[in-house]
């Protein structure tokens, strides 16, 4: 049985595999599979993960636990968040008020004095700035909220992409990102320059080519990546 074909039932109490309960019980919670074959799940006794043939990991208890990425899964002690790894033991000594999932082998967590920054797989800051907020790296970047409260891009040094800040940032996709200013929402390039001049409600990233955008009238268009028009929705 591969544990890519394991399903959740759609009450999230148990696994299915080909339209059958599997593993002869049920839980109060369950997550999906992740690789390398491992799922959260919640029973009497507490959070924990499971393998693909149902048996536990570890015999350790949690508040709750979520699904593995890089090999690493988030898990809640207490009031404290860490992560762990694909053995089921603790990747790092420290503990964080949050933490996300890992992603290009990073991850953004977030301190007792609820400052937010990355850390690699051995729990080490990556560099050592500190922001408002941090989302996930992808494709090498990843949006940061400045003690100035712009927004920016950093790379996995935490280096500024560019000299540019915006009032909100979405991550790249397909070489561009989603930004906003005092005009409201476009598209920018790696540099932070516009790439075209129009300004919207709300934008989407571009989808091959095109994006779903929101004009100021509500009424939803396609824009190509000059941002002409192209259909109403």
């Amino acid at each position: 049985m591969n544990w890519q074909d394991i399903k959740v039932s759609d009450d999230n109490t148990h696994f299915v595999f080909e339209e059958k309960p599997i593993f002869g019980r049920m839980f109060i919670e369950v997550l999906k599979f992740h690789s390398p074959g491992l799922a959260p799940v919640k029973d009497e006794s507490g959070s924990y993960h499971i393998d693909s043939s149902g048996k536990e990991l570890y015999t350790n208890r949690f508040i709750r636990t979520f699904g593995f990425y890089c090999n690493r899964a988030a898990v809640i002690q207490s009031d404290q968040w860490f992560h762990l790894t694909e053995k089921g033991e603790r990747a790092y000594k420290q503990t964080y008020n949050w933490t996300g999932n890992y992603q290009e082998n990073l991850c953004t967590v977030r301190n007792s004095n609820n400052k937010y920054f990355h850390i690699d797989l051995a729990g080490n800051r990556i560099y050592s700035e500190s922001f408002i907020y941090c989302g996930d790296f992808k494709d090498g970047y990843a949006c940061v909220k400045t003690t100035n409260r712009f927004y920016r891009h950093i790379d996995t040094k935490g280096n500024f992409l560019n000299e540019k800040e915006f009032l909100d940032l979405g991550i790249f996709h397909k070489n561009f990102a989603t930004a906003k200013d005092k005009k409201g929402w476009f598209h920018i390039d790696k540099k932070g320059n516009e790439i075209y001049q129009h300004r919207f409600l709300a934008v989407e990233p571009f989808y091959n080519g095109f994006a779903l955008v929101t004009q100021f009238d509500s009424n939803k268009i396609i824009i190509n990546e000059y941002g002409n028009y192209v259909i109403s929705i």
